[in-house]
């Protein structure tokens, strides 16, 4: 855990940061190679990018400040311009519309997008939350005695303050969760969730399927993997006894159910599954193969 990786002269590479580069970066070769295979413009993984940067990370602290409303009241300006502070559900949500309303002016069926996306959008959130790690910002579990419980206490936010005034404190002398306290490691195990997860849509992939059934699965899994870990996390109740993440989880999960049944009851829609224009091969012909 090292929130500060090195620094360059006067500017320091923080762990969040980098980790959060490498996922856009990583996301976007896989969705370029993918749009090649499905012999479409590779050129719209850098428009999807650019989409999933600005969208993402507006919709992620959007989400954010509204989750933290009394502290965003008391400090707007440390708030919003703050480094961390991200939800990823925000950034997901407010990039799905954005990308439907660009996709379709595209003429392309937004459901085609959503299935190449998504195995990059699997592994790009583990590889974020390798960053929270880095950066132990809160995003780590309650306490454990498992042999690998993580000490998170140079985090930037450490579990004195992160626990401070919960149930999880009143276990502790004077309420405070020492900051060298195991804890579960909990973005590393979404990581390890992602991965898998993207294993699976990776093979699932080249299957002629209906358009969005992909995307469908993706929804059902990461549903599935945020929901859980939110047990082990440290999120206020909002409803049911549920967290805001589960909440949402439960939405997500119930689409692609209702998408899977959907398909399943509408097989003719494979007869409209969308075939990409041929695109025009701009590269220079080889010498002595040129048209006479």
């Amino acid at each position: 855990m090292c929130p500060d990786l090195f620094k360059i002269g006067p500017f320091t590479v923080h762990g969040y940061g980098l980790m959060l580069g490498i996922a856009f970066i990583v996301a976007s070769y896989i969705l370029s190679k993918e749009l090649v295979r499905k012999k479409m413009d590779p050129n719209l993984a850098t428009e999807i990018t650019l989409f999933a940067i600005i969208f993402g990370i507006a919709g992620a602290k959007l989400f954010y400040l509204f989750e933290n409303w009394d502290a965003f009241l008391r400090n707007p300006i440390d708030m919003i311009f703050s480094a961390g502070g991200l939800t990823f559900y925000g950034g997901l949500i407010v990039v799905i519309l954005a990308l439907f309303i660009y996709i379709r002016r595209k003429k392309i069926p937004f459901l085609v997008i959503a299935d190449i996306t998504a195995p990059s959008l699997a592994i790009a959130y583990g590889i974020g939350r390798i960053g929270c790690h880095l950066a132990g910002d809160g995003d780590y579990g309650l306490p454990t005695n498992l042999p690998w419980g993580f000490n998170y206490e140079h985090g930037t936010v450490p579990p004195s303050v992160m626990f401070i005034n919960t149930n999880v404190a009143k276990n502790y002398p004077n309420g405070i969760v020492p900051d060298n306290t195991p804890l579960h490691p909990a973005p590393l195990y979404e990581f390890l969730a992602a991965v898998v997860i993207f294993s699976i849509l990776w093979k699932l992939r080249k299957k002629n399927w209906i358009d969005g059934k992909l995307f469908m699965f993706y929804l059902i899994l990461a549903a599935i993997e945020r929901f859980s870990i939110e047990f082990i996390r440290l999120n206020p109740a909002l409803l049911f006894g549920l967290s805001e993440a589960q909440i949402i989880s439960i939405v997500l999960f119930v689409a692609g159910i209702s998408g899977l049944f959907y398909f399943y009851k509408n097989p003719q829609l494979i007869e409209n599954k969308y075939v990409p224009p041929v695109l025009v091969n701009t590269e220079p012909k080889e010498k002595g193969k040129q048209n006479k």
